[in-house]
């Protein structure tokens, strides 16, 4: 089964889930702002989605912006970041047991079923 890190706050989030929904794929959905990921948990998805840890995050954020921006931190310490932070995750997420793209633009999720 897919599952989608969702937040429906979020418009493009909004559009990956329905991306997902008109192809008639079932899907978890996981409201990750309400629930956020552990570090391991995260760990795992961004090996999944073949990334470095800063790459998946929302740079526009007000968080970002002020606390992060211009400074360098080692891939656990973005990881942990991320966790207590997940807003500036980029979204949706979308994951298979082995692969996982950023659903934004909505067309990447298809790369999932090829």
């Amino acid at each position: 089964m897919l599952r989608i890190y969702h937040n429906p706050q979020c418009k493009k989030s909004r559009a990956g889930l329905q991306h997902l929904q008109s192809r008639g794929i079932q899907v978890e959905i996981i409201e990750y702002i309400k629930t956020p990921l552990t570090e391991k948990q995260l760990g795992k998805l961004i090996m999944k989605l073949n990334v470095r840890p800063e790459e998946i995050i929302r740079k526009q954020e007000v968080y970002f912006k002020k606390n992060l921006k211009g400074k360098s931190f080692h891939e656990h310490e973005w990881i942990r970041i991320l966790s207590q932070n997940p807003k500036l995750i980029q979204r949706p997420i979308v994951e298979t047991e082995y692969k996982a793209v950023i659903g934004d633009p909505v067309e990447n999720i298809d790369v999932l079923f090829k």
